[in-house]
């Protein structure tokens, strides 16, 4: 299991556009037990601390990985959001209290044996997919949970579903998802993805596990080390960060960070 563990250490998907909402909207992550860390990156809680004036637009940019979320107040109201290749939006109430579960790359395949490409780039309601997970949140979320009873009763779930799980740890998936994220998307598929594996074996492994292809993860892994360095406008142009991480131009680049993010790098990083 040491490829799965490693995971952790290698990626932080995150979502940065929480900063921009409105100050009557709060988002806040909290970790699992230590024992799922390597499973499960966060459980997240996105709600309203007021009714707001109109109903609110929430913004998800692409992380690469698989959530579960529900609102809280309607738990039988429950879904699975699949790997994304580019931004979605929800339109929201002018009130919600949405508790959710952002699982690292491949495991939610690995827990529930679902194939990910059967989710991609949209979402489905959970009993249709993992209906033991989605009776679970059915019938012990309630309204007036604390996220700390919230964080206790999932972590109550999934340490004894992984207790009993069976793991495919194909090494070779493993390496080759390491190799990207070691090179933070920035690589040739070609000639750096050489673990032993063709081609098409690595692919239909990473569209069973991911949910997508080798090239599109690697795609959202660059965007996400974009993120993650939180660059300037100014920086951005002067000091050609497309070229560096992998764009030929600046209109590549500006082209698919709006497709993952929803807007221009200089919107998204206006200081």
């Amino acid at each position: 299991m040491n490829a799965i563990t490693n995971l952790r250490n290698l990626y932080t998907p995150i979502q940065p556009t929480i900063k921009q909402t409105a100050e009557q909207v709060t988002y806040y992550e909290f970790l699992p037990h230590p024992q799922l860390q390597q499973y499960i990156y966060c459980y997240w809680q996105l709600k309203t601390t007021v009714p707001l004036a109109e109903p609110f637009v929430y913004r998800v940019v692409a992380d690469g990985c698989i959530d579960i979320y529900f609102e809280l107040n309607d738990p039988s109201e429950n879904y699975v959001m699949g790997f994304c290749k580019k931004y979605t939006e929800f339109p929201l109430a002018n009130q919600f209290h949405y508790i959710g579960v952002r699982f690292l790359p491949t495991m939610f395949p690995q827990l529930f044996k679902v194939n990910a490409a059967e989710l991609s780039n949209r979402y489905e309601r959970l009993e249709a997919v993992v209906p033991e997970a989605a009776a679970f949140i059915s019938s012990r979320f309630q309204t007036h949970l604390s996220t700390a009873q919230i964080a206790e009763l999932f972590d109550q779930y999934f340490l004894q579903l992984i207790a009993n799980a069976s793991f495919d740890d194909d090494n070779r998936l493993y390496d080759a998802i390491g190799i990207i994220l070691q090179h933070s998307g920035v690589l040739n598929l070609e000639t750096d993805l050489n673990t032993g594996i063709s081609a098409r074996q690595l692919r239909r492994l990473f569209e069973f596990y991911i949910g997508d292809t080798p090239k599109t993860f690697s795609k959202v892994v660059r965007f996400q080390n974009i993120l993650r360095a939180k660059p300037s406008t100014q920086s951005l142009r002067k000091n050609k960060l497309f070229f560096d991480v992998g764009y030929y131009d600046q209109a590549h680049f500006i082209k698919e960070f709006r497709n993952f993010y929803g807007v221009t790098p200089s919107k998204a990083f206006a200081r």
